[in-house]
């Protein structure tokens, strides 16, 4: 099953593990005003919590998914909630132009589920989207890779394909992944954009 139709059967027949709303780090990053109103792009939203969170709190939100049974899920969160998420129906590593650009991007599990190629592509797309001095909190899962491992991030690979472009720090995460179990660690990071360099 490829991956689009995975996440399309998921999200229109069942509750997904991960549909356990707003997350922590983002919650208490905006909370504590570290993250604060601007316009944000929820990169691979699903069913929404996060871009609704971040429209209850005065942000302008643009959510993206490629599972159109995911966002319809998002629409009606968002509606419940009696606020306005603006949802495209789009690839991470194949995105329409015209998106303009965000003050904050946040990615909760896509990127590390891409491959090594999908990767690069979505940082083609998705690098385009950051404003100068805008935010970015990524959550992976990280950890050296087995051999039957499907694609964690190495430990490193943020930094090498972010730290060109973006000031990183690691926020959170697994200190130690324990490799015996099936999913070892993980990590969350704050990364801010650079001023862009012209010749």
């Amino acid at each position: 099953m490829n991956p689009r139709a995975f996440y399309q059967i998921g999200y229109r027949f069942f509750r997904m593990p991960w549909e356990i709303g707003p997350r922590t780090e983002l919650t208490s990053l905006v909370r504590d005003g570290r993250l604060r109103p601007g316009r944000a792009v929820d990169l691979g939203c699903g069913t929404g919590a996060n871009a609704v969170f971040l429209a209850q709190h005065g942000f302008d939100v643009t959510g993206i998914d490629f599972a159109a049974s995911g966002l319809a899920k998002a629409r009606a969160r968002a509606a419940a909630a009696g606020v306005s998420v603006e949802l495209i129906e789009g690839d991470l590593t194949d995105l329409p132009d015209g998106l303009g650009r965000f003050d904050l991007l946040v990615d909760y599990g896509t990127l590390d589920d891409l491959s090594p190629a999908g990767r690069d592509r979505y940082l083609t797309n998705v690098l385009p989207l950051a404003a100068p001095g805008s935010q970015f909190l990524l959550w992976c899962f990280e950890w050296t890779p087995r051999r039957f491992d499907l694609n964690p991030m190495a430990p490193g690979e943020v930094v090498a394909r972010f730290g060109h472009a973006y000031s990183i720090e690691r926020l959170a995460g697994t200190e130690r992944p324990d490799r015996r179990r099936l999913i070892p660690g993980h990590a969350v990071y704050l990364m801010t954009r650079r001023p862009e360099e012209h010749p």
